[in-house]
């Protein structure tokens, strides 16, 4: 579509500057990726306000997708594939990356 279009263009920096001011100054999200992990974050922020906790079940029919997520999120830790901002900002909420110790 016309997004992906305007991500891609501004990757091989044919986007002209004009182009990209007008969309920076909307919020436009050059990084598609990027964007989809804040909307978890923002999703899983919702669920501990919600719970009183991060710890998202794969099997909670409700929010399958976002437990999905969770274990997305300890797997890249534990192999330590997890950018560090998003180390950090998940710590900031207190997510539990060992559920299992946890429980302990």
């Amino acid at each position: 579509g016309w997004v992906s279009r305007q991500r891609e263009s501004y990757k091989k920096n044919s986007l002209s500057s004009n182009r990209i001011e007008q969309l920076s100054s909307i919020g436009f999200t050059w990084k598609e990726r990027g964007y989809l992990w804040e909307d978890k974050f923002d999703e899983l922020c919702l669920f501990k306000a919600q719970n009183g906790h991060c710890n998202v079940s794969i099997t909670d029919e409700q929010n399958k997708p976002l437990g999905r997520w969770v274990s997305k999120q300890r797997e890249f830790y534990k192999k330590n594939a997890l950018r560090s901002d998003r180390t950090q900002q998940l710590n900031s909420i207190d997510f539990i990356w060992d559920p299992l110790e946890h429980a302990w």
